[in-house]
């Protein structure tokens, strides 16, 4: 799936800003599917351009025209289209992971700091999950309420394999040994 797809799903709730998608993005889908203004702004601009979203120009003062954004009957269609989908992939893209991977290269302070950066992230997570669920779980639709479980199972995971695991890299390389 896309920003594009994900745009289109987003707007069946109401029309939109891309600011106001980006804030969603950053609320419902940032621990799991990444977008910024530079993948919105094009995303919305392409589906202006095939007619699957409208765009209502509102003039503000001293600033540009906000634009709006509201899904059209095709780009309904074309979102349907899209979702028929039952093989979705579910890529996970890492830096964390990617780093840890060169941890044989860094000291055993910067490894820990990374371990220690990890889980303050991971809570920060489950803090918004623990807010979303007070705040009125049945108020969301089914698949977000099964979004909001699923990751918060998946941030649950990460942070007991890394509590019970990190020492797996403590003491492991040439670098903590060479400088300390």
């Amino acid at each position: 799936m896309d920003v594009k797809t994900v745009c289109l799903g987003m707007l069946t709730d109401g029309a939109a800003s891309g600011y106001d998608l980006k804030k969603q993005f950053e609320s419902s889908f940032g621990h799991f599917f990444a977008a910024g203004f530079g993948s919105i702004y094009p995303a919305l601009s392409s589906l202006a351009d095939s007619g699957l979203v409208t765009c209502t120009r509102i003039p503000q003062d001293g600033k540009p025209d906000r634009k709006v954004y509201a899904i059209t009957a095709e780009g309904r269609e074309h979102l349907l289209h899209t979702l028929d989908n039952s093989e979705p992939s579910h890529k996970v893209r890492s830096e964390f992971l990617a780093t840890l991977c060169f941890s044989h290269l860094m000291s055993d302070d910067q490894v820990q700091r990374i371990f220690d950066h990890r889980l303050a992230e991971v809570c920060d997570y489950l803090n918004m999950f623990d807010e979303i669920e007070s705040n009125g779980m049945q108020d969301l639709s089914a698949g977000m309420q099964f979004v909001v479980g699923f990751s918060r199972a998946m941030n649950e995971a990460r942070q007991k394999y890394i509590s019970e695991h990190r020492h797996m890299l403590a003491n492991d390389n040439p670098v903590s040994s060479a400088t300390g």
